[in-house]
C-alpha cells in the first residue's frame, strides 16, 4: 500500500488545477444570484480595503501591458526572450518592451509584509507532508477544478484546451515551484513562475473573449483567481485536519503563509488575501459554493485527466478503475457525480479503509532521522516523471498564449 501511496496517487503539486471545497449548491446558482460580496477586508493581509467585489475585478497592471504586446504583434517574440529567464534572481534579458520590463521588474518584488523565515519554515513542511499535499493538490485539485464551470470552460476553450498534457504540465510548473524547497530563494523559480502565470491569465483575458465558443464577462477575475487559491491551501489544510495529520502551529501558519505571498505574486490584491486560516475558510465558504456545479466541458476534462493519470501509473489503462476510486474519495459525491467519475465499489471500499492506517503509519515514522529526506527524494523523482510523460520528454515552459482553442 505504501506504492499506492506514492505511485498511483501522485499526479503533481498543483498539476491538475485546483478546486478543494465540497460545497453543495445549485449548478445553476449564478454570481448575481448569490450573496453579495460580504468579507471584511480587515481579515486580509492588507487589514483594510476598497471592499469592491472581486466577481467584477481583474488585473489593471498586467492586462493593459499584455493587451498591448498583442496590438503590437510582439507576443512571439516576448515568449522567446522570457524562455530561459528562469532564476528568481536572474536579471531581465535585453530586448523586453520598456512597458513589459517596467511591469515585470515591479511584480517580481516579494510584497513587504514577506517573512523570509515562514518561507523557510514553509518548505520544510512541504518536505515532510508531500505525500499529502502531492495528493490533494493534483490529484484532487485536479478532479475538482472540473465542477468549477467558469474554470472548466475557460480552460476547454483556451489553448491549452487542446492539448491537455501540455496544459497540464504547464500548470505543473508552478505547483513545483510553490513547494520547491528553494521556491522563493534566489536560485528558486516561484517569483518567475508566478510572474509567467499572471501575464498567461492576462494572455487569457484578452484572447478568450474573442471566441466564439465564450460567453460572459472577461474571465480569471480577482473572484475566479481566489476560488482556485482556496483549491489549494485551504483545501489541503482541511483535508489534513480531518486526516489527523499532526502539525505545529508554526508550520500551519507558514504554510498559509507561502499561498499568502504566491497569490500577492499572481496578480491578487492584497486586500483579498486572507490573513488567517479562520478568515480562509470564510472566504472559501462565501466564494466556493456559487462558482461550483456540472458542465459538459468539465465531464470531458476529467475523463482526460483520470485518463493521464491512469496512463501514469498504470500503462495500458489498467489503473483507470483504482484512479476513478482516488478521485471520488478526495471530492464530495456530488461533485464526483457533476464529473461523472463512475463508482468503483471495490477500490472505494479499499481506499477508504486502507488510508487512515496509511497516515497513522506514516506519521509514526516522520519523526526518524533521515525519513523527510527520503520522503522528499521519492516525491521529488516521481515529480519529475510526471513532467517527463506529461511533455513526452520535450522543455516546456510557462508562455502567454497566442491563440484560443481551435475550432
Amino acid at each position: 500500500m505504501v506504492d499506492l501511496s506514492r505511485r498511483k496517487v501522485l499526479i503533481s503539486g498543483g498539476a491538475l488545477g485546483a478546486l478543494g471545497a465540497l460545497g453543495a449548491v445549485a449548478p445553476t446558482q449564478a454570481r448575481a444570484a448569490a450573496a453579495a460580496w460580504t468579507w471584511p477586508a480587515s481579515g486580509s493581509v492588507a487589514g483594510s480595503g476598497a471592499g469592491a467585489d472581486p466577481a467584477w475585478v481583474w488585473d489593471a497592471e498586467a492586462d493593459p501591458v499584455v493587451a498591448s504586446l498583442f496590438d503590437r504583434g510582439l507576443v512571439p517574440q516576448v515568449n522567446e526572450l522570457l524562455w530561459n529567464w528562469t532564476r528568481n534572481d536572474q536579471p531581465l534579458p535585453a530586448g523586453l518592451p520598456a512597458d513589459l520590463r517596467d511591469f515585470i521588474e515591479h511584480a517580481r518584488q516579494l510584497p513587504s509584509w514577506a517573512d523570509r523565515a515562514k518561507l523557510e519554515t514553509a518548505a520544510q513542511f512541504n518536505k515532510a507532508r508531500g505525500l499529502y499535499l502531492n495528493l490533494l493538490n493534483g490529484v484532487g485539485g485536479g478532479m475538482l477544478s472540473t465542477a468549477i464551470p467558469k474554470e472548466a470552460r475557460s480552460v476547454y476553450y483556451s489553448a491549452g484546451g487542446a492539448n491537455m498534457e501540455d496544459r497540464v504540465a504547464k500548470t505543473s510548473i508552478l505547483g513545483f515551484a510553490v513547494g520547491a524547497l528553494n521556491a522563493y530563494r534566489p536560485d528558486g523559480n516561484c517569483i518567475v513562475n508566478a510572474v509567467k502565470t499572471r501575464l498567461t491569465h492576462a494572455g487569457v483575458r484578452h484572447l478568450l473573449p474573442q471566441s466564439p465558443n465564450w460567453s460572459g464577462p472577461v474571465p480569471i477575475t480577482q473572484e475566479d483567481i481566489l476560488v482556485t487559491w482556496h483549491t489549494l491551501p485551504t483545501y489541503a489544510m482541511r483535508k489534513m485536519l480531518e486526516w489527523k495529520v499532526p502539525m505545529s502551529a508554526a508550520d500551519s501558519t507558514a504554510y498559509l503563509h507561502v499561498w499568502q505571498v504566491t497569490a500577492h505574486l499572481l496578480g491578487v490584491r492584497d486586500e483579498y488575501i486572507p490573513a488567517t486560516w479562520d478568515s480562509a475558510n470564510s472566504q472559501s465558504d462565501l466564494v466556493l459554493p456559487p462558482n461550483m456545479g456540472p458542465t459538459p466541458e468539465g465531464v470531458e476534462l476529467t475523463d482526460i485527466l483520470l485518463g493521464q493519470l491512469a496512463e501514469q501509473t498504470s500503462p495500458g489503462g489498467v489503473g483507470r478503475p483504482l484512479v476513478n476510486a482516488l478521485a471520488r474519495f478526495l471530492v464530495s459525491e456530488q461533485v464526483a457525480d457533476w464529473d461523472q467519475i463512475p463508482h468503483e465499489p471495490l477500490w472505494e471500499g479499499t481506499i477508504k479503509t486502507v488510508w487512515p492506517v496509511l497516515v497513522k503509519v506514516r506519521e509514526g515514522l516522520i519523526p526518524l532521522p533521515l525519513v523527510p529526506s527520503i520522503a522528499w527524494t521519492i516525491d521529488e523523482a516521481l515529480r519529475q516523471y510526471v513532467l517527463f510523460f506529461l511533455t513526452k520528454g520535450q522543455e516546456t515552459k510557462i508562455v502567454i498564449p497566442t491563440g484560443n482553442r481551435p475550432s
